[in-house]
C-alpha cells in the first residue's frame, strides 16, 4: 500500500472536504438515510462515549432521541492518503439535542475514508474533544 503525506491532487483534497461537509448537511438535516450513505456498513464512531455503530447512531437520528442544529468543520483540516484510504482530521464544532437536551462539542474529528468505485465512504470516526 503506498502511504503519500501529501494529497494526490488538491483536487482529491477538496473533493474528499466536500464530502465531509455534505455529511455535515446531512447530519443537520436529521435525514438517516442520507447520513447513511456517507458510511460504510461497518462504520463506528468512538468518543468518550464508547464505540457507536451505524446501526446504533442512525437509530438514534431516526427515532427523533438524536437532532443536529449545526455542524461546521473550522480550522485548517489534514489529510493523508494510504491508496484507497484516506485519513482525515480536522476541528468541529457542533450543537446536538439528545432526548431535549442541548450539547455544544468543540471536538477535534478523525475519519478514515475509503475510497470504492469512485466514492468515498467512512469506516470509522474518532472523536476527540478539545480542552475548554
Amino acid at each position: 500500500m503506498t502511504t503519500s503525506r501529501r494529497s494526490p491532487d488538491r483536487s482529491v483534497d477538496d473533493h474528499l472536504l466536500a464530502v465531509l461537509d455534505e455529511w455535515q448537511v446531512a447530519i443537520v438535516a436529521d435525514d438517516a438515510d442520507r447520513i447513511g450513505s456517507y458510511m460504510a456498513d461497518e462504520w463506528i464512531m468512538v468518543s468518550e462515549n464508547g464505540i457507536t455503530t451505524a446501526e446504533q447512531f442512525l437509530a438514534f437520528v431516526r427515532s427523533g432521541d438524536l437532532t443536529h442544529s449545526a455542524m461546521m468543520r473550522v480550522g485548517e483540516p489534514r489529510i493523508r492518503y494510504h491508496g484507497e484510504l484516506a485519513l482525515l482530521t480536522t476541528r468541529i464544532t457542533n450543537t446536538a439535542h439528545y432526548q431535549g437536551v442541548r450539547f455544544d462539542a468543540d471536538e477535534w474529528t478523525t475519519d478514515a475514508f475509503l475510497r470504492t468505485d469512485g466514492r468515498w465512504r467512512c469506516l470509522l470516526t474518532q472523536i476527540t474533544t478539545t480542552k475548554k
